[in-house]
Order: C-alpha cells, then structure tokens, then sequence
C-alpha cells in the first residue's frame, strides 16, 4: 500500500507542518500505539497530543515503532492550565519529553488561556524560553481569541505560530480564521468533523459527498483546508484514517464552500467552551 503524500505549509517561525493532522485524544496504552502506528505508516507526519491526554508516551512510542525518521514527524503537545506559572511550565514541557522520550517537541501550545487566571502571558513566556533552549522548535496556543492574542502581541512581541481552534461547519469561527490569517498565525481545527454530532449525515454535505463520489468525511475536510485551515481528524481504522488523507485530488466550488459555510449557527460549539470563560486545568 503505497504512502498517501501530504502537502505542507511554512509557519510565521519556518517550521513546516502538514496540511492535515492526526488527533490522538483518547488514544492509551498498546491499543491506542498500534492505533497511531497505523496513522503513520498511513502517511499522517503531524500527531497531536497533549499532556492533560495521558497519552504522550503512548505517542514516543507509537514513533518508535512506526519506523519513520523522527525528522520526517511533526509533533504536538500542550501546557494544561494548572502549569501556567512560568517554573511550573518549564518543568512541564520537560516532563512531557520525559514521558515521551522525545529529544524535542515540534510544536508546544498553550491548551487554554484560562483568562481568569491571568497566567497565560507568563506560561507564553515559558514556551518562548523552552523554544530557546531547543525544546522544542516552534511554540503555538490553543482556544485564545482576538483579545488574548493582542495581550500575548504587546506584552512579549511574538506572536504564536499556530492557534488550534474548535472549528466544523456547524461552528466555522470565520472572524478567529480572519484574524489568524491577518496576522500570519496558522489555524488548525480540533473535532474538524463535528464529533459526536449529526454533522455526517447532514444533507448538504452528503449531497456535495454524493455528486463528487466522496466520503462526508472527505468533503468536510477538504472544505477546512480550501479555507486556509489545518485539521486535526482522528480516525482508528486503515480505511479511514487514508480516507482522511486524501483530501488534495480534488476541489469544491464556490457553491459548495457557500453552502457548507452556511450550516454555521451561532451556539455551534460542541459542548459550550467559550474560551473568554471556559477553564481547563
């Protein structure tokens, strides 16, 4: 079975990623490592984590096997919020090495901004130190908006590479996309395909899936990155994680992009996480 070929994009920082990611949530011990082993040899080089997933290990194993150059991979993890004060970050990121027995992270990102703790500023300034001592290669965040992006601008001066964002159609976030784009930041999307809800099966996307002979799956991934954005899908068998790949023999039309656009509703989100109020630790 032949490599599925992905095409990368060049961050604000010169790292490249892929133009597609792997989700690993939810992926633990052996089962979840043959699951990830199996996204890699199916062509997937950037794989997500987090240290609130438990499964970073699992991933510097999953690495191990896999059999492929370590500087061929793209690798994610993030800061969770009850580490935000900056010695607590620093130590975090090391632990996060440790569990996975990575020399380096690609990418590290602040999970949350936790706004009402008021630490994401110092726990930026902790990544922007453990970027600088060759911990990792470039430095993002997760979930923050216009206004704590400004905060992040004014007070360090550098801006994140990456924002990952709640992103489907349901819930598209044109005015984040915009503001990610204006300011040469990356957006990748979290539970790209709407997880857990009806999104699949919704009769604007299989009628686009119909015409064009895809998957749902497919169309809705490919809309995410005919709009400038980086998905994250995470899928456990062969079939569907290549599925997930094949995103770049084919293009939507403007009617098509307009009308997966349109299932935007206001209260999309998956389950209420207004990052201006939203605390994850």
């Amino acid at each position: 079975m032949d490599t599925l070929i992905v095409p990368e994009r060049t961050l604000n920082d010169a790292l490249t990623l892929p133009e597609v990611g792997f989700g690993t949530y939810q992926l633990n011990g052996n089962e979840g490592v043959k699951t990830m082993v199996g996204a890699i040899r199916n062509g997937y080089r950037l794989l997500d984590s987090a240290f609130n997933y438990e499964n970073e290990g699992a991933v510097g194993e999953a690495i191990r096997q896999a059999g492929i150059p370590r500087s061929e991979l793209r690798v994610t993890s993030k800061l969770p919020g009850r580490h935000q004060k900056y010695r607590e970050a620093l130590r975090t990121v090391e632990e996060s090495l440790f569990r996975a027995q990575l020399e380096y992270f690609d990418l590290y990102l602040i999970h949350w901004p936790n706004p009402k703790q008021g630490l994401y500023v110092e726990a930026w300034q902790a990544l922007l130190e453990v970027k600088k001592r060759g911990l990792v290669r470039s430095v993002g965040v997760c979930n923050f908006l216009p206004e704590h992006l400004d905060r992040l601008e004014q007070e360090t001066h550098v801006l994140p590479s990456v924002n990952q964002i709640e992103m489907h159609p349901y819930f598209s976030q044109p005015t984040q996309v915009a503001y990610d784009r204006a300011h040469g930041i990356a957006t990748e999307a979290w539970s790209p395909l709407g997880r857990a809800n009806d999104l699949l099966k919704n009769e604007v996307v299989t009628k686009i899936a119909a015409k064009l002979k895809r998957s749902p799956g497919q169309i809705v991934l490919r809309w995410h990155h005919q709009l400038g954005v980086i998905p994250i899908p995470k899928a456990s068998s062969d079939e569907r994680q290549r599925e997930n790949l094949s995103l770049f023999d084919f293009e939507l039309d403007v009617t098509a992009m307009d009308q997966i656009g349109s299932l935007n509703r206001p209260n999309g989100r998956l389950a209420n996480q207004d990052p201006a109020e939203y605390e994850e630790f």
